[in-house]
């Protein structure tokens, strides 16, 4: 049985990442889930993977009747002639899509004559550098926003329908105006990937001693440039402008910084410095855990083995403790079996950690 106020019954229409992801969790939920997708390879891989069941090929609704939702997991520029295939077929009482541009699809759904009310814009404000179904997971919205951009055409039905379904997967719907939703999204978004791409692509003529000497720092700053390059030029295409402004605004500021810095005197090295220090002001106002204020956390350093079970040692070191680790990263140190954790604890839990650490063997600096 499905959870009270679920859909029961849900067509989710294209399997990669976050259509896979979705079906994952409605499944795990008790919901029926039928799949539709082009991709053969990647639709029988999605029903192996036990997100559904292929939805029957036709023209009118599935076995059984129209769904309660139908999820549109396409690009931007696919969602209108997708929704307006699945209106006409039946496929569901209410539709929402997964694009992380809202104007676009709304606009072209129009001029296709979709019809408004059962359609709910929507986007899951997560993801992951990889794609495709087997990067799924069923606990990838799991506190996270999902931006619901209702029409004054929307019923208030089909956005209960869709908020419903959000929550089923964990997430916490918001509703937001579509031009503000693309605006916001360029800003936190599409416009950084495009600059850690940026950062990435200098390292394709980096030499092997610039590459050997990488550290956590380029690792974060390029991680979301692994992602799939066609899945993001047809995101960035439906969102050019807001995006384009955004990056405007951050070559401004690359400019004067280069300019400064070959300056070379005191006073440019200062003006540098208030680029740093609007970074940190803006880096602190990033929500932090579970969505309130960001945190300060201390950070506790040890240097592990590389070997099977470490981490898992570790973890169950601070869970009898009794500290709760807010985050990790790994540091690895090049041509040598070991790395660096760290670990990010609530700051009157460090040293108790710390302690509990060494007395188990484990070297903790500091």
């Amino acid at each position: 049985m499905a959870d009270e106020g679920a859909p029961g019954r849900v067509v989710v229409v294209g399997t990669g990442l976050i259509g896979t992801s979705i079906a994952l969790v409605l499944r795990a939920r008790g919901a029926e889930v039928l799949l539709a997708d082009r991709d053969r390879a990647a639709l029988d891989l999605a029903v192996g993977l036990g997100a559904g069941t292929e939805l029957p090929a036709g023209d009118g609704p599935p076995p059984g009747g129209p769904a309660d939702v139908a999820v549109l997991a396409v690009p931007p520029a696919a969602v209108a002639v997708t929704l307006l295939d699945a209106q006409k077929r039946g496929l569901a009482r209410v539709y929402t899509d997964v694009a992380s541009v809202k104007a676009l699809p709304l606009r072209q759904a129009a001029e296709l004559g979709c019809d408004p009310a059962s359609f709910v814009p929507g986007h899951p404000l997560a993801g992951r550098e990889r794609s495709g179904p087997a990067a799924a997971r069923d606990d990838l919205f799991l506190g996270r926003p999902w931006a619901l951009c209702p029409t004054p055409k929307t019923s208030p039905a089909a956005v209960a329908a869709v908020e419903a379904l959000a929550r089923t997967c964990g997430a916490e719907p918001v509703v937001v105006e579509a031009d503000e939703h693309d605006r916001a999204v360029a800003l936190v978004s599409h416009a950084p990937h495009v600059v850690s791409a940026a950062v990435a692509a200098r390292l394709t003529g980096a030499d092997d001693t610039a590459l050997g000497l990488a550290g956590q720092g380029v690792r974060d700053v390029t991680r979301i440039a692994a992602s799939d390059p066609r899945l993001w030029i047809g995101i960035l295409s439906a969102n050019a402008a807001p995006v384009a402004d955004v990056l405007e605004a951050v070559a401004t500021d690359l400019a004067v910084a280069a300019s400064l810095l070959r300056d070379g005197s005191e006073g440019a090295a200062g003006h540098v410095a208030d680029l740093l220090l609007r970074g940190n002001a803006g880096r602190s106002r990033i929500p932090g855990k579970h969505g309130g204020p960001g945190q300060a956390f201390a950070t506790v350093t040890v240097v592990i083995p590389d070997r099977p079970g470490e981490l898992a040692m570790i973890f169950q070191a601070a869970g009898i403790a009794g500290v709760n680790i807010e985050d990790v990263t790994i540091e690895h140190s090049p041509g040598r079996p070991l790395g660096v954790l760290e670990i990010a604890v609530q700051p009157e839990a460090a040293e108790t950690l710390a302690a509990e650490l060494r007395a188990r063997g484990w070297s903790v600096p500091g």
